[in-house]
């Protein structure tokens, strides 16, 4: 949930973004399965364009927001995801990393679109974790994505909001913080 005045300033960017719903008081994010290729020990890292990444480019960013919708401070922000030829790296950590939440709250990733892959429409794997909270666990979707409909994971809850040329996406994330 994403509103387009927080994209615009998570994201660096004037553009508006296709209207998402701001954050409701006491409405978490919906968690939903990590799937079978979540590798712990992600490197610190916020640009996951590693050398021979097959993607287009897209920059993905947002708020981590407690219950009462205030900023948090430090929470980790985990991210993984398939390169653009849906293809994940299960050896090594490319299309992996971790960042903690700056002090109003904001993460951002420079990283490749995924492509849509048997059985899966386009998607982020994502855990988020306030500082002595539990993890929250789930996946973030592209709107207009023709397997959306066909995938029985798809969250409407869970779209990004996208710039208009789909460059940008932003997610604010709602956990429980200690």
């Amino acid at each position: 949930m994403l509103t387009s005045a927080v994209a615009a300033a998570a994201l660096g960017s004037a553009r508006a973004f296709a209207q998402a719903p701001a954050c409701t008081p006491g409405a978490f994010t919906p968690n939903l399965t990590e799937g079978p290729y979540f590798r712990p020990d992600s490197p610190e890292r916020s640009v996951l364009l590693d050398p021979g990444v097959s993607g287009t480019k897209i920059v993905l960013a947002g708020l981590v927001l407690d219950s009462a919708c205030r900023p948090v401070k430090g929470a980790l922000v985990d991210l993984w995801h398939a390169d653009g030829q849906g293809r994940y790296d299960n050896a090594g950590y490319r299309l992996r990393g971790h960042q903690y939440t700056d002090a109003a709250g904001r993460y951002r990733f420079e990283t490749v679109a995924p492509a849509p892959y048997v059985g899966r429409t386009r998607h982020f794997h994502v855990k988020v974790q306030a500082a002595a909270g539990p993890v929250l666990t789930t996946q973030l979707y592209f709107p207009g994505e023709p397997g959306n409909v066909r995938d029985g994971l798809f969250r409407k809850e869970l779209l990004l909001a996208l710039s208009p040329d789909a460059a940008s996406g932003g997610f604010d994330f709602v956990v429980a913080a200690a």
